[in-house]
């Protein structure tokens, strides 16, 4: 198992991240609300440790 480079900038609401081969993606963050444009799903966050995810391919 190797170690993998993951970064992310941030500016205000827009995350853009990296790898190692350079861009990724970027997503939005909005409160407890963000989507991510790779995979196109809405996720929101709850209390605790617990997450809501929906994906656009299963709306």
């Amino acid at each position: 198992m190797g170690l993998m480079f993951r970064k992310r900038q941030k500016f205000g609401p827009l995350v853009l991240n990296f790898t190692e081969n350079g861009f990724s993606s970027w997503s939005v963050k909005i409160g407890r609300w963000s989507w991510n444009s790779r995979t196109r799903a809405h996720r929101v966050d709850l209390p605790g440790p617990l997450s809501w995810k929906q994906d656009k391919s299963r709306a």
